[in-house]
């Protein structure tokens, strides 16, 4: 326990920024990989086992949603996996900050698994509602729709994130922040982008068994996350014209 309570004091020194991350990830989710992160340092675990345990748990959370017919219970398990999930996914990140020991692989290996999840989750429920749900042929658009949408948004970050580091090696003078960004470290900017969280899906399924509320509530989600992409997107490619007129 000693060893635990040590690693979770140094993970409080080793966080990344919070610039651009939505409330759940910043106010709960990267609090709850903590101490995970710690246990998982106590028990000499690496950051890449952590990612393969959390994948083990969302992809078990996304099986379910497609296999069990929605009760209150199979709901509130799903929710839970997921969560866990998302949490452990915070945790590897830590625990290759504490220890030192992150790398490339790890990272392709953490992201490989986020476009995983991404794609089977809303097939899942794209199977939930065919299988158990009575509604219209057309409302199985909607997850299709939301799968579009979540793996474009994870794209449109992952690939921005790519290019910057790019024009990083490139211009290593450049270094500091564009004040343009800075009020995305905000709380306000947090609350905004809630809805694109993955966290705050993830606590959605908590309703899974309640039909009409799932509907009307993964319905608004995907509507919101498909406006935010489209916001994303502009200042994804304004900022990366920016950059490349700098240079």
């Amino acid at each position: 326990m000693s060893e635990i309570r040590g690693a979770m004091l140094r993970l409080k020194q080793a966080q990344k920024s919070s610039k651009g991350a939505a409330a759940y990830s910043r106010y709960v989710n990267r609090p709850l990989g903590r101490p995970l992160a710690a246990t998982a340092y106590a028990w000499g675990m690496t950051p890449s086992q952590v990612t393969i345990v959390s994948a083990l748990c969302t992809l078990s959370g996304v099986a379910l949603i497609a296999l069990l017919a929605p009760t209150v219970w199979s709901s509130v398990l799903v929710a839970a996996l997921l969560v866990l999930g998302y949490a452990l996914d915070s945790a590897d990140g830590q625990l290759a900050r504490l220890t030192g020991t992150g790398s490339l692989a790890g990272e392709w290996l953490d992201h490989f698994f986020d476009s995983l999840k991404l794609a089977t989750i809303h097939l899942a429920v794209l199977v939930c509602w065919f299988r158990f749900y009575d509604l219209d042929d057309l409302w199985l658009l909607v997850p299709l729709a939301f799968a579009a949408i979540a793996n474009t948004f994870f794209f449109g970050i992952i690939a921005a994130d790519f290019l910057r580091r790019i024009h990083r090696l490139q211009s290593p003078a450049e270094t500091e922040e564009a004040p343009r960004e800075a009020w995305r470290s905000g709380s306000l900017y947090s609350l905004a982008v809630i809805p694109s969280d993955y966290g705050f899906l993830c606590l959605a399924f908590v309703l899974l068994w309640w039909q009409q509320g799932f509907v009307v509530i993964y319905t608004a989600l995907a509507a919101i996350n498909a406006l935010l992409l489209l916001l994303a997107a502009l200042r994804w490619y304004r900022s990366i014209k920016g950059l490349q007129a700098d240079g």
